[in-house]
């Protein structure tokens, strides 16, 4: 079963069957910025390493209905443990009252035929491709032979423990009592995706039993995960998780602030950091073709110039992006010199990175792409000869933060008709472009190609720049 077809069986489901839904810190009593290190992951440092079950530890003593008793379900019962033990402490200290753990587990195989199948919230397991929490009996069930598997070969084990703190996170609202029927879907996933964030963060602080997780390459794979299951298209009524944008926002609110931030998701903290942010489905959506070409990027050029002015434009060429540079290095398929002051594209490979792969149906997306995700690398070009005449480093951590930042508020500046300069930018725009930081980052790099190795610090600043403006990148990056 394709993506597509996967997304579907998950929003069908959610909305057929209603009684399913899917900054500072605080460190030892001081706040701290998230902001001074750029090798930090929201204060905590940045690791590689140990990534997934820790070796060693003993099973949960956990057991879940109809199970199979096979590598699954021990993964995702030993998942459960570690995100209730987690609660346990959590629940009480934000919301008051006792925790009461969930008691009813329920696993099932999608493969499994008609006859054999069994039941879950009131419906037939068969060919059910999905992970829900149910609110008719309080249960946790998934499927255990078509999503969970794919989300652990495509995404690591850790994103199907993600997968489930998102599902735990609705029960954490029903126990909280936090939402009711009337409370928007979008709210409901925005906070479930903010709690599982906020476990995430315990799992990375080392305090989870049986899991742990690094904050590059680790943390990189669980939020690609959440942009594979985004809602590639948000005026569908199907849609109820948010876009790729909107849920790894939601997720990085978990990591950085923990449930006291989660609690401030609502309707109209949803709708402010929307408001100003491209609608509508990407024009490449089901279509392996590219737009990148001269003429769009001589109009983008045009429209940088408006948005973000600075007294002495780049030259731009468009034949290459080897141009050999004195105090930079060649960052194919686009290149900034600062000696020059000059942008070579190489047209056809930028190109080539900007061709759809929305018609994949073979397996999860470990990436979005698009043609945004070739003009983002653009874009972060001229954030750094933006920095340049503002007399700013050309190298470092921190420029490529800041290219990111900037790319950012162009984008977001993008979405104003006036200023676009023909440049038409859609959701799943956007959304490539985050998938493109998490993927390898070129659009957060400096002059000699460089960036910080953790994705989550990546789409932060690009964040920071759709939602705010120049001088916000200036103020974090400085």
């Amino acid at each position: 079963m394709g993506i597509r077809r996967l997304a579907v069986a998950l929003g069908v489901f959610t909305v057929a069957v209603a009684l399913l839904t899917g900054c500072t810190r605080i460190v030892h009593g001081h706040a701290v910025s998230i902001y001074d290190d750029p090798f930090k992951v929201a204060g905590l440092p940045t690791t590689s390493g140990p990534n997934g079950p820790r070796a060693g530890a003993p099973d949960a003593p956990l057991t879940a209905q109809d199970s199979d008793g096979g590598p699954i379900d021990h993964l995702v019962l030993n998942a459960l443990d570690d995100i209730q033990t987690y609660w346990q402490g959590e629940f009480p200290a934000e919301f008051g009252g006792t925790f009461a753990p969930v008691n009813k587990f329920i696993s099932w195989n999608a493969k499994t035929p008609r006859s054999q199948s069994g039941q879950f919230c009131g419906e037939s397991s068969y060919r059910l491709v999905n992970a829900a929490y149910c609110r008719l009996d309080g249960s946790v069930g998934w499927d255990r032979g078509v999503l969970l598997p794919a989300v652990a070969d495509e995404f690591g084990k850790m994103s199907v423990v993600m997968v489930l703190a998102h599902e735990y996170g609705h029960a954490i609202q029903e126990m909280a009592k936090i939402v009711s029927r009337r409370t928007p879907t979008i709210v409901k996933e925005q906070q479930a995706d903010c709690f599982a964030g906020a476990f995430i963060r315990n799992v990375a602080e080392g305090k989870a039993e049986h899991f742990t997780i690094n904050t590059s390459d680790g943390l990189n794979q669980v939020l690609a995960a959440t942009v594979a299951f985004r809602d590639a298209d948000p005026d569908d009524p199907q849609s109820v998780h948010g876009s790729a944008f909107q849920r790894v926002t939601a997720v990085q609110i978990g990591f950085t602030d923990g449930p006291k931030g989660c609690k401030g998701i609502d309707q109209n903290e949803i709708d402010r950091r929307s408001v100003s942010l491209p609608q509508g489905t990407s024009g490449d959506s089901g279509d392996s073709k590219s737009d990148v070409d001269k003429s769009t990027l001589q109009a983008l050029a045009k429209a940088m110039a408006v948005i973000l002015p600075i007294p002495d434009e780049p030259k731009y060429s468009y034949d290459s992006a080897k141009l050999n540079c004195r105090n930079g290095a060649d960052t194919v398929p686009v290149t900034y010199c600062p000696a020059t002051n000059s942008i070579g594209t190489d047209v056809p490979a930028l190109h080539d990175r900007g061709v759809s792969n929305a018609d994949d149906q073979d397996a999860l997306p470990a990436n979005v792409t698009g043609s945004y995700t070739a003009l983002i690398v653009f874009i972060s070009r001229y954030a750094l000869a933006v920095q340049h005449a503002a007399g700013q480093a050309l190298t470092g951590a921190k420029t490529g933060l800041r290219a990111a930042c900037l790319s950012g508020v162009i984008t977001g500046k993008l979405a104003d008709p006036a200023k676009s300069q023909g440049i038409t930018l859609t959701s799943g725009d956007i959304d490539e472009a985050v998938s493109g930081l998490l993927t390898d980052g070129l659009a957060a790099s400096d002059t000699d190609g460089k960036t910080v190795p953790s994705g989550f610090a990546r789409v932060d600043a690009f964040r920071a720049g759709v939602l705010g403006d120049q001088t916000t990148c200036a103020s974090r990056y400085s």
